[in-house]
């Protein structure tokens, strides 16, 4: 079966590395292209390509404050990404992630491999 398009499935866009520190970057707090461009050390395209992606999967939102465009995590849409991620046996740990106010806090999502969606169980690349 083919893999869904990036740009249609949260789980193929959290895929990429950098889109994931993306996300973790932003579950801290809002920030506006720039300041993710220091912080990651990537050229502005790049790191603004990356965040349309996040923003066409929902995981991330978007406002204009004057001149700059901030971005910050959509929990709304994390959550059931966490949700699908997590094993059966580990969801009882669910309720500690801080999911509040567009954040999800120190959460941090899967590195190094991808999530099975028909096991539950991640396999590494």
């Amino acid at each position: 079966m083919a893999r869904a398009a990036t740009t249609s499935d949260a789980f193929n866009a959290v895929a990429e590395p950098r889109r994931r520190e993306i996300l973790e970057h932003l579950a801290a707090a809002e920030l506006p292209v720039g300041d993710l461009v220091v912080r990651m050390a990537l050229e502005q395209p790049s790191v603004s390509k990356h965040l349309k992606v996040l923003r066409e999967v929902g995981l991330v939102r978007v406002r204009r404050n004057g001149r700059h465009m901030m971005y910050r995590t959509n929990a709304e849409a994390i959550r059931p990404l966490l949700a699908d991620a997590v094993p059966i046996e580990n969801r009882g740990q669910m309720g500690a992630l801080r999911l509040d106010r567009g954040s999800v806090g120190r959460t941090r999502l899967p590195k190094g491999g991808v999530v099975d969606q028909k096991t539950d169980h991640r396999q590494e690349n």
